[in-house]
């Protein structure tokens, strides 16, 4: 690690500042309206034009904010600031412009962070490709259970801004921060953070894994006292190597296996510290048992290590992170198990929406029945099934590319059955839930992790969720 004081940003003065706010939605709309309010002259851009984007600009032009819809690829005119929502990829035309204008492109991260008061709560980031919001609602567990007063924000309950501006007071916040997040966050200063994983995903929106894998590591930029890192993936380490961080920051591993110093680890079914103690090198401190992690799956282990490790590194006592994490429940539709029918457990992952998240979710279970299917997203899915076969009774494959895991299935697991379902329409959850059903034995799971996106079938992997919980049902009727 690099080390390199880093001060606080001063908050930015808008009055008569003419910013161009690229995208309504989520963070646009309350974007514009934050610099509206603080005297800037504002112009919002819009690549749609539907129904709810025309009910959201009426809302924004009632308070004297221009609103372009349809047009989201031009530079206004008089722009010195553009405020750009997380998603619009960084080569769209209207970035083009402003870096050949010198023009600055901030998120609504960036905007939040430059508008905190000087004596704002600190923030613990996470990033990573999978498990991101588990480990920032575990660390607000954890937070709440020492006492703090906390808030999971960020890509996640409350928006940034909101947490930034409101009237609530915050000792710390849990901040979950997407690549694309990341991307337009320049910024930046975490007290610590985390990256739990690296993975291809998102390739299309950052152009290669070395461009993700660099705003993933973004994340680690001028943190004060702890980057955490994934032992088992030597990509995260290298971000922290490469970080240019503030003096005496450490960087700090979580694993799986035994703790090395500075590390916090597993040992007999114990969360053992051997980062945040006196004299690591000879001492660890117990911090929680393996059985007060809902649901114990390895993955999910992983994740409360690196909450437990964020925490820690802000001082939190060891019987707080075992408080923290007994209260943790985590959101519908990741690993939840639906039901037991006739001794078969049928369980809900419809989170898993890439190959990485998918594998994890095989990985917690001895047994398998498995249903997957929907967009690729241009993954690839050997490494997948190579990894599960031994782990497979059977597959029911649905959506739009389920070639792409049939055609995997049969170079790396030939012998497990698989029925392929030629169906899209949202009705084929009940069918392929009927398969599984044929092809498990007692003592089996049929699990639902799809490792690909929803859309083709269900508006998004909570509905796909929903529908295999209802099909489920169904065969306990």
């Amino acid at each position: 690690m690099g080390s390199g004081q880093v001060t606080s940003t001063v908050s930015p003065d808008f009055q008569g500042k003419h910013v161009t706010v690229a995208g309504l939605g989520v963070s646009g709309v309350p974007a514009a309206r934050v610099l509206h309010a603080r005297g800037a002259t504002v112009t919002v851009v819009n690549d749609g034009d539907d129904a709810r984007a025309r009910e959201q600009a009426a809302e924004l032009r009632a308070l004297g904010i221009t609103v372009r819809l349809g047009d989201g690829d031009t530079l206004p005119e008089g722009t010195e600031l553009v405020v750009t929502a997380p998603g619009w990829k960084p080569g769209k035309p209207l970035f083009r412009a402003a870096a050949e204008a010198g023009i600055d492109v901030w998120g609504d991260v960036e905007l939040a962070w430059r508008l905190r008061a000087p004596d704002a709560a600190p923030w613990l980031c996470v990033t990573g490709t999978n498990g991101k919001t588990t480990t920032v609602q575990m660390l607000a567990c954890i937070l709440r259970a020492a006492g703090l007063r906390t808030a999971a924000v960020g890509n996640i309950g409350v928006s940034l801004l909101d947490a930034v501006l409101g009237d609530e007071p915050y000792d710390v916040l849990a901040v979950e921060l997407s690549s694309y997040q990341l991307h337009w966050a320049p910024s930046l200063r975490a007290h610590s953070a985390a990256v739990l994983n690296l993975a291809p995903d998102h390739l299309d929106w950052h152009g290669s894994m070395e461009a993700y894998a660099a705003d993933k590591g973004r994340i680690y930029e001028g943190n004060r006292v702890a980057c955490v890192y994934n032992v088992a993936d030597k990509a995260t380490e290298d971000l922290v190597r490469e970080a240019d961080v503030e003096e005496g920051c450490r960087a700090i591993g979580f694993t799986l296996g035994t703790p090395g110093p500075s590390q916090l680890g597993v040992v007999d079914g114990i969360l053992v510290d051997r980062a945040f103690v006196e004299n690591r090198y000879k001492n660890a401190q117990e911090l929680a048992e393996v059985s007060d992690i809902t649901p114990p799956a390895p993955h999910n282990i992983a994740n409360a290590l690196a909450a437990a490790g964020l925490a820690r590194a802000f001082g939190v006592p060891p019987k707080a992170v075992r408080d923290g994490l007994r209260a943790f429940r985590p959101d519908a539709h990741r690993i939840a198990h639906v039901a037991d029918v006739d001794g078969v457990a049928y369980v809900d992952d419809s989170k898993a929406t890439n190959t990485h998240a998918a594998q994890a979710s095989l990985a917690a279970y001895e047994s398998i029945v498995w249903i997957a299917g929907g967009l690729a997203k241009g993954a690839t899915f050997d490494e997948l099934v190579a990894e599960s076969a031994e782990r497979l009774r059977g597959v029911v494959l649905i959506g739009a590319d389920r070639a792409l895991i049939r055609e995997a299935l049969a170079r790396h697991a030939p012998e497990v059955p698989v029925v392929d379902l030629d169906r899209t329409d949202t009705g084929a959850m009940l069918q392929a839930v009927q398969e599984a059903r044929r092809l498990a034995a007692p003592g089996d799971t049929v699990l639902l992790a799809p490792a690909c996106a929803s859309m083709d079938m269900f508006t998004n992997y909570t509905k796909r969720g929903d529908a295999f919980a209802e099909a489920v049902r169904e065969l306990g009727s």
